[in-house]
């Protein structure tokens, strides 16, 4: 059974085609069939006027237009599809996802920070970790940041905040929302032990990437440091030529890497897992359990 999420970011739009089959334990195992990525980076023209312009406006419609022709290639028969933080931000947000609807018969939904959150969680990170500890998953976006906190296999607690790499890049984070962003982890990790941090989001990937580590491998909060001084130092055409990063990766990797070292700093996280997974497997896992509860 083909499944696909296409999910809205802040910074890009993607496409998720999954194949989902059981294993032989007899569970539902869901293979990447293809994963395609656009920079539409809505939330340059969102988090600094409120709408979105007519031309990336434009470049969003193309760019499900060309979704929904691969989606017929693949003959895909389920689709979930949603939008988060621009979209929910945008003035005019409801008018465009009318034009996408007419244009291409999909319909997007625009979810809260917090089912964002919970279809994080959906993906089943903490099931094939140590149940006696505690995590912390870190997904870092353009627009918002969520976090999600798990004890002994069991969800604790999950905020979305208003922090997110395009905010960031146009100095539109307070320090009042950073401080509520340390002062709920610091809260919600109370007494739950030593906690590590599973991170989320293509910045992470690519430092992952860079680092050289196996996988399954944690990276250190150090090396998250060392990476952030690092790139800090170069500017966005050096990072481009020196890390072979595209330029709308290497503008936004060093404020995602600020966000993942204050939080790791603030929940006394050591270490962070990167298994490379984001909303679309979330969205992927949610949607078969809405086909199979039918």
């Amino acid at each position: 059974m083909k499944l696909a999420a296409i999910d809205i970011g802040s910074n890009a739009a993607r496409l998720l085609i999954s194949e989902a089959s059981p294993n032989s334990q007899g569970r539902m195992d869901f293979t990447k069939v293809n994963l395609v990525r656009v920079p539409l980076r809505l939330g340059i023209d969102v988090f600094s006027t409120g709408i979105i312009s007519p031309k990336r406006a434009e470049h969003l419609v193309s760019t499900i237009k060309a979704y929904k022709l691969l989606l017929e290639v693949y003959e895909v028969k389920y689709l979930k599809a949603c939008a988060t933080s621009a979209m929910r931000d945008a003035g005019n947000s409801a008018a465009i996802l009318d034009d996408v609807r007419r244009e291409t018969g999909i319909d997007i939904k625009i979810i809260s920070g917090q089912e964002e959150a919970s279809f994080l969680y959906e993906s089943h990170i903490a099931e094939n970790l140590d149940k006696s500890r505690a995590y912390m998953y870190i997904d870092v976006g353009g627009g918002s940041t969520e976090v999600t906190i798990f004890s002994k296999n069991t969800l604790v607690h999950k905020t979305s905040f208003n922090i997110g790499t395009i905010r960031l890049l146009q100095q539109q984070v307070t320090e009042a929302q950073w401080q509520y962003m340390k002062e709920t982890i610091k809260q919600q990790i109370k007494g739950l032990g030593p906690v590590t941090a599973i991170g989320s989001g293509g910045n992470i990937n690519k430092v992952f990437s860079l680092s050289k580590r196996k996988e399954g491998k944690p990276l250190t909060l150090d090396v998250l440091k060392d990476y952030y001084k690092e790139f800090s130092s170069f500017s966005v055409e050096e990072r481009i030529h020196l890390y072979n990063l595209r330029e709308d990766r290497a503008d936004v990797i060093v404020p995602a890497l600020q966000i993942y070292v204050n939080i790791m700093r603030w929940a006394n996280a050591e270490e962070i897992f990167v298994p490379k997974i984001g909303l679309a497997d979330g969205l992927i896992q949610s949607l078969y359990g809405e086909i199979t509860s039918i």
